[in-house]
């Protein structure tokens, strides 16, 4: 449509508000969880399924991604998946059994795994790379402030309301949006898509999925269970043929290549780490404060929410600090800050101030919120745009990959040490050691991450520095052409 906003806004719109919509809805089902059981009278153990569901049709469509949005649009793509997303959460609402339930969670999982890659690859080849710092804010805010809004929106809805209405909720956000990116965003199709990378889809797809199924169900089920161990086998074992096939097409699905780019591999694995990171931290201490010293789960929503607040100030400043410190320091400085914050976190107890904890989660989102936003800057700073699909499918397979391995790992350490201890009388109390060595784990994972920051370098970034009116800098033949190179 002519005389309408400009494109850039356009995408930013739509693509804020579908992955903040999408974020949240990983988190808001734990909190109603014991609610849906009673309500539909399933087990509470059989209620995993619908998280399972969720994450394995996600992992299955989250490869393929990047090249349905090059080879039949990325409007048309990422319109069907949040239409698919908006209407399966409609379903959910109405679901009157858990097969039901689980269905229509697959059908969400289907829609949010491909609404990551194609709106992350939409919104990067609207803006170059110098003006990326300055869109950092639609960047931060749905991928990791949405984690700490939706345990307060669902244990409102939950008991206000009806834990239905933690998934109609999406419709007065999936709808206007829906009708607004079919109104303004422009299509795109990238003309060297090439056929689908079929032996590329049937290693990754399954093993994806089985990886991520045993990830997320290892610590429930045990990891000596047959089930998980053969998933998680199996899992790795198409994935490491997927390493072997990607690398001999001439057209792969997951393009393995892009990895040459030195700060691209760099910076994802930077990402990996962050991510396991926040989200295994924002799993353990809501536990801790809850089970182990006895808040209620509202007061723990709300203890948690200013992490979140952080993150809105975070993005407000990286478009000024990212090209004042350049990558690396900002990087580095905010992984060194949080893992600071996540070790003061593990000494909190029962007379800890709640102020102070939330002073310390308002860092963790402030100091996290800049390493976030300068990894996802500085990744994308030498991907030409006709490989942007296939680059943001890659960011977005590590990042769910990390959250992944976060939770199990951390979930390992909490099972280990036991969250639970008898004392001299012989009564169960919280073990609180459990839920401290769980969160120096994610210290540990921070720790990481700094390790990988300090091998990036600014010049390999220096698309992403330079003002808009800049000139790029002239090549010499002795040169490289890319830092990809390196």
């Amino acid at each position: 449509m002519k005389g309408g906003p400009s494109p850039k806004v356009v995408v930013c719109i739509v693509y804020v508000a579908a992955m903040f919509m999408a974020a949240m809805d990983a988190t808001v089902l734990n909190v109603a969880l014991g609610t849906i059981s009673r309500e539909l009278n399933i087990p509470p153990a059989a209620s995993g399924a619908l998280n399972v569901g969720y994450l394995a049709s996600l992992a299955l469509v989250l490869p393929v991604a990047g090249w349905l949005g090059d080879r039949w649009g990325s409007k048309r793509i990422l319109l069907l998946a949040l239409g698919l997303f908006t209407g399966a959460s409609a379903l959910c609402g109405l679901a009157d059994g858990l097969a039901e339930l689980t269905a229509y969670r697959v059908l969400q999982g289907i829609g949010g795994g491909l609404l990551a890659p194609v709106g992350m690859a939409m919104l990067f080849r609207a803006f170059p790379p110098q003006e990326r710092a300055k869109v950092s804010r639609a960047l931060v805010l749905p991928i990791a402030a949405a984690p700490a809004f939706g345990p307060i929106v669902s244990g409102l809805l939950t008991d206000q309301f009806s834990w239905r209405w933690i998934f109609y909720i999406n419709l007065p956000v999936g709808i206007p949006v829906l009708l607004f990116g079919l109104l303004y965003l422009k299509e795109h199709k990238e003309p060297e898509a090439g056929p689908l990378d079929l032996p590329g889809f049937l290693l990754s797809a399954p093993g994806l999925a089985l990886t991520m199924y045993a990830l997320s169900q290892g610590p429930v089920l045990g990891w000596h269970s047959p089930w998980i161990a053969g998933a998680g086998l199996l899992g790795m074992l198409l994935l490491a043929a997927l390493v072997v096939v990607e690398l001999r097409a001439p057209k792969p699905m997951l393009d393995m290549r892009l990895l040459r780019d030195r700060l691209f591999r760099t910076a994802g694995l930077v990402g990996m780490c962050s991510a396991a990171g926040l989200l295994g931290m924002l799993y353990v201490f809501p536990l801790m404060y809850q089970y182990g010293l006895g808040a209620s789960a509202l007061e723990t929503g709300l203890t948690t929410f200013p992490e979140a607040l952080g993150l809105m100030v975070s993005s407000q400043l990286v478009p000024w600090s990212y090209p004042k410190l350049g990558p690396k320091r900002l990087i580095m400085t905010g992984l060194l800050c949080t893992t600071a914050i996540f070790v003061l976190l593990s000494f909190v107890h029962e007379g800890t101030d709640p102020w102070l904890i939330r002073s310390l989660l308002f860092g963790v989102g402030v100091c996290l919120g800049h390493t976030v936003g300068a990894v996802q800057i500085a990744s994308f700073a030498n991907i030409p745009p006709s490989s942007m699909g296939r680059a943001s499918t890659w960011f977005q397979v590590q990042n769910r990959l990390g959250s992944a391995i976060g939770l199990a790992l951390l979930s390992g350490i909490l099972a280990a040490v036991g969250t639970g201890a008898a004392n001299a009388a012989g009564v169960m109390e919280p073990n609180l050691t459990a839920y401290r060595s769980a969160l120096l784990g994610a210290a540990g994972f921070l720790l990481l991450g700094l390790w990988f920051a300090s091998g990036i370098r600014d010049s390999d970034a220096a698309a992403t520095l330079r003002k808009r009116d800049d000139p790029a800098p002239v090549k010499t033949g002795g040169e490289r052409s890319s830092p990809a190179e390196g």
